[in-house]
């Protein structure tokens, strides 16, 4: 009897585990919600997938960036794994939206155009990035010629459109239009890069702004008002300063720090801030939230894989 129980409190312990995991969902909206796929950068911390967000309108999803992990975890919030998010049946993975072609925003490339089509997608993924995305597309088909052909003329039964990718470069201005969504792409400034982009979804009751990688620059500020949501990178202002000088200069280069955020948002004022690609540097999400405070009266959240909105 006594092994019995130990047994069951071990079974609770696991499912407890599972459904620590799951995120939560603060969405109010029927139509439009999104998804925090991953809310990483380049460490491999796993708590924190690769950076990658779905906005999933009328059941329909549409991922930007692909980060590692990207659709394990939008399986782990569609119904097939006991989530509510039926647009993100891995299957229904259609459209893809690149800010920048960073590896960290890219390595779940091949996991996005695979693994929906062995799950049954039936059709080309349509990809939406930057100049370089058509070669970057070339080269993972290529990598991986073996395994499709194996899937096409082999044992297992599989369709040969699903594994197509219709890649296209994108510029300034509205790149994407449909009955659920509008999306605009605007230049953003991320080091050196020449083609960086954030992205202004707009769906039939929400705007939704993503940053992508950014230091601070007016694009942001234009495209944030009026928005209801802004998902925006950070860093840590106050362990920022106990870096060197050298990683100092690159991150202020690079990336934009809570003060610099907070001064963005009190010009643009969106209804809700929800912090990703988070660098911590040893500070919690209490510290970044009161970073915030400190120059932001607006709503600020930090950011957690699979937390809905």
């Amino acid at each position: 009897m006594k092994n019995k129980r130990i047994g069951s409190f071990i079974i609770f312990i696991l499912l407890f585990a599972g459904t620590a995991n799951a995120g939560e969902d603060h969405s109010t909206s029927a139509i439009t919600k999104v998804v925090l796929l991953g809310t990483g950068n380049p460490n491999p911390d796993p708590n924190h997938a690769g950076p990658a967000t779905a906005i999933v309108v009328n059941d329909t999803p549409y991922i930007i960036d692909f980060g590692a992990g990207v659709v394990r975890r939008a399986a782990a919030v569609s119904p097939r794994y006991g989530g509510s998010i039926k647009g993100l049946a891995v299957k229904k993975i259609k459209r893809a939206f690149l800010t920048h072609l960073h590896s960290d925003h890219t390595v779940g490339y091949p996991d996005l155009i695979l693994t929906p089509w062995v799950m049954g997608r039936d059709e080309p993924l349509e990809v939406y990035g930057p100049e370089g995305i058509i070669s970057m597309t070339e080269n993972i088909l290529s990598a991986y010629r073996e395994d499709i052909r194996y899937r096409l003329y082999g044992l297992e039964p599989a369709n040969n459109q699903g594994w197509r990718v219709h890649a296209h470069e994108i510029k300034e201005g509205v790149i994407y239009t449909d009955d659920n969504v509008k999306v605009e792409a605007f230049a953003v400034k991320h080091g050196s890069w020449p083609n960086a982009f954030g992205f202004r979804f707009t769906t039939p009751d929400r705007i939704i702004v993503i940053s992508g990688d950014t230091r601070p620059c007016e694009n942001i500020v234009k495209y944030s008002k009026g928005a209801d949501i802004l998902i925006h990178e950070v860093y840590c202002k106050k362990t920022y300063e106990r870096k060197n000088e050298f990683w100092k200069k690159y991150h202020a280069q690079n990336h934009t720090s809570t003060y610099e955020l907070a001064e963005i948002a009190q010009k643009a004022r969106p209804g809700l801030v929800i912090l990703y690609h988070i660098l911590f540097w040893g500070a919690d999400e209490q510290q970044l939230l009161d970073e915030m405070k400190e120059k932001y009266d607006g709503k600020v959240v930090a950011g957690r894989d699979l937390d809905i909105y």
